[in-house]
């Protein structure tokens, strides 16, 4: 039988952290104009990848205490039109769709007034810390209160 509390299965998390990690210093350390998109988007994805296996499992279980056993409106109220159960592929787009707000105006503007690395990191930081928890408290709230 397998253990699954073995720590080797947090490993792949660790080294995409650790690419991340190094793509963020690469950005933030290399001087002059020259840097490559890649590394941003690098960053970006590693950051992003292990905040959603982490970060949004702690929010589901310690602060939200979603319980999957619980039926949402679209099951309860199913009439073929407004309450419809969706695949949850399809919410994941509206979720991920959802987030982008004020980010998108934001970033630019700090890169224009103090460079890429300020705008790069509201923008990553932003989504992870503040947007995505955000719409997801939001979409969660929502669906406990009848859709």
């Amino acid at each position: 039988m397998k253990n699954n509390n073995s720590p080797l299965r947090h490993l792949p998390w660790l080294v995409l952290a650790i690419v991340g990690a190094c793509a963020l210093g690469v950005v933030a350390l290399r001087r002059g104009e020259a840097i490559n998109a890649l590394w941003i988007v690098v960053a970006a994805v590693a950051i992003y990848l292990v905040a959603y296996r982490y970060y949004s499992l702690f929010i589901a279980n310690n602060v939200m205490q979603l319980d999957a056993r619980r039926a949402t409106p679209a099951v309860l109220n199913n009439d073929g039109l407004d309450y419809v159960p969706t695949n949850k592929h399809i919410l994941f787009g509206h979720h991920f769709a959802a987030i982008a707000g004020a980010g998108p105006l934001v970033g630019p503007v700090l890169a224009a007034q103090m460079g890429y690395l300020p705008g790069t990191l509201w923008l990553i930081a932003g989504v992870v810390l503040a947007g995505a928890v955000q719409d997801f408290m939001v979409l969660f709230m929502s669906t406990r209160r009848n859709g």
